[in-house]
């Protein structure tokens, strides 16, 4: 049971991410330095959690 659970946050993280990146998309070019790292940094973040919440999980 607590699989499935965890499972579902892994799911609902990544298509967080995947929005996260389908809104950055374009905004690149006229943006701040930095800005495209931190959002890189953060989508790096976010799939390394995800992927945690499952691993040496049966």
């Amino acid at each position: 049971m607590n699989t499935a659970k965890w499972q579902g946050l892994q799911k609902d993280l990544r298509a967080h991410a995947a929005s996260i990146r389908a809104d950055a998309e374009g905004r690149y070019d006229g943006a701040e330095p930095g800005w495209r790292a931190g959002v890189e940094w953060t989508l790096l973040w976010i799939e390394s959690t995800a992927a945690q919440l499952t691993e040496g999980r049966p």
